[in-house]
């Protein structure tokens, strides 16, 4: 079930490039609003608005974006490719879809696991999302937020639930996804695997190569065996002269 649709303050953008900056440090996020038949425009938010708003809406959940420009200027709008500081996971940069609530859109919609399979729960195997979005085009307002997968008649190694499976309005909304995909499956249990340790290499003498450590070492070898080998005929040779 959708929920009341969100609205969200915005104001023209006059500050382009770099110099955003400038606007992430007063707690607003910069942001463009682009769709078809649409003239691209910069505009600003409050960020901590955005946050809440996107947190109930999604990327699938219609906006109202209200642009404060001198007039009233309301836009219906879907949030798009959310722009995020790698380190700490805050938005930096959002794109605002606008859309004609009259002509259908395409949309990712999120899919998300419900119960617990009897499989798991009894280790027979392991329960694994192929899917976690479906593609599907419908009017802005016949968009589903999320598609809630039931999981809990799993109870056997490949049972599986496809796309076909899944609870849509038929006549409002079109799956593109191929419907015989796979969005969940129970696979055999995972088998530990066994780590050999790694082998003990010679630590080489500082200075040489671990060949030249080796070489090095057969040679000191081989001259021993020499030098036993005459010390061994010299004890046991008779002097000049002896009978």
């Amino acid at each position: 079930m959708k929920m009341d649709k969100q609205v969200l303050e915005a104001e023209k953008r006059k500050v382009f490039g770099r110099k955003v900056n400038a606007l992430r440090k007063e707690g607003l996020l910069p942001g463009n609003i682009y769709g078809k038949k649409v003239k691209s425009e910069g505009v600003a938010v409050k960020l901590a608005d955005f946050l809440n708003v996107y947190k109930e809406a999604g990327e699938t959940s219609l906006i109202s974006l209200v642009i404060k420009n001198g007039k009233q200027d309301t836009r219906a709008v879907l949030i798009s490719n959310v722009q995020k500081n790698p380190v700490s996971d805050t938005p930096i940069h959002v794109d605002f879809r606008q859309v004609d609530l009259k002509e259908k859109v395409s949309a990712s919609i999120p899919v998300e696991l419900s119960g617990e399979a009897p499989a798991e729960k009894q280790a027979i195997g392991t329960v694994v999302q192929y899917l976690n979005e479906i593609e599907v085009e419908a009017l802005p307002t016949d968009l589903p937020e999320k598609f809630v997968v039931d999981i809990s008649a799993l109870g056997e190694v490949d049972q599986a639930i496809f796309v076909k499976d899944l609870p849509i309005k038929k006549g409002k909304v079109e799956v593109k996804t191929e419907a015989e995909s796979i969005v969940v499956k129970v696979e055999p249990p995972q088998k530990e695997e066994v780590v050999a340790p790694p082998p003990t290499e010679e630590v080489p003498v500082e200075g040489e190569t671990p060949a030249e450590g080796v070489a090095e070492g057969k040679a000191a070898v081989a001259e021993g065996e020499v030098a036993k080998t005459e010390e061994s005929k010299a004890v046991g040779e008779p002097a000049k002269g002896q009978a």
